[in-house]
């Protein structure tokens, strides 16, 4: 008999505050030419598995998306629908959990560790974009790579250096003050 661990309340309120934090982060945006713009949801996102650990981590992201897929516009530009998530930035959305599961999976590891498993799903999470967009428009995997992972690798290096710096000590500040356990 496998005992299955109950969600807390607390639990839920974090989950529910890091898919706002997502939205927020969502609506930082710079546009770019092809139609997926640079955001701040790629930084949330790890972050949130680094701080809620994989399970309400993923979760929060899981949200997150249900919430966008039914119509609350929380995706960027304040857009929502299965229209977006199957569209030309619909492949990066669907992965969005893959990417707060590998930071929950390297947040239980030290620095180089957490890192390898940001750089992990940050691939996954380019990858899956790249095939989406490519199969949206119609673009080679060539020009997709081109167009939607090229100009955001920069940014994708200091986000993941951002939730490295920032995750464990936010996480810690949080059990420290007995908010998270």
């Amino acid at each position: 008999m496998t005992k299955t661990k109950k969600i807390s309340i607390r639990d839920i309120c974090f989950i529910s505050i890091f898919a706002a934090i997502i939205t927020v982060c969502a609506q930082i945006q710079i546009p770019m030419p092809y139609g997926v713009p640079l955001t701040l949801q790629t930084f949330a996102i790890p972050l949130a598995g680094v701080v809620l650990g994989t399970k309400n981590g993923t979760i929060a992201t899981l949200l997150y998306i249900l919430l966008g897929a039914i119509g609350v516009p929380v995706f960027a530009g304040f857009t929502g629908g299965l229209g977006i998530v199957f569209g030309r930035t619909g492949g990066f959305i669907l992965s969005f959990p893959l990417m707060a599961l590998t930071a929950g999976i390297g947040a239980k590891k030290n620095h180089l560790w957490l890192t390898l498993w940001l750089v992990i799903g940050a691939i996954a999470n380019f990858a899956c974009g790249m095939a989406m967009f490519s199969l949206v428009t119609e673009n080679s995997m060539v020009a997709s790579f081109a167009f939607v992972v090229l100009p955001f690798l920069p940014t994708a290096a200091i986000k993941i250096g951002l939730v490295v710096g920032l995750g464990k000590l936010i996480k810690q500040a949080l059990v420290k003050a007995r908010v998270l356990v």
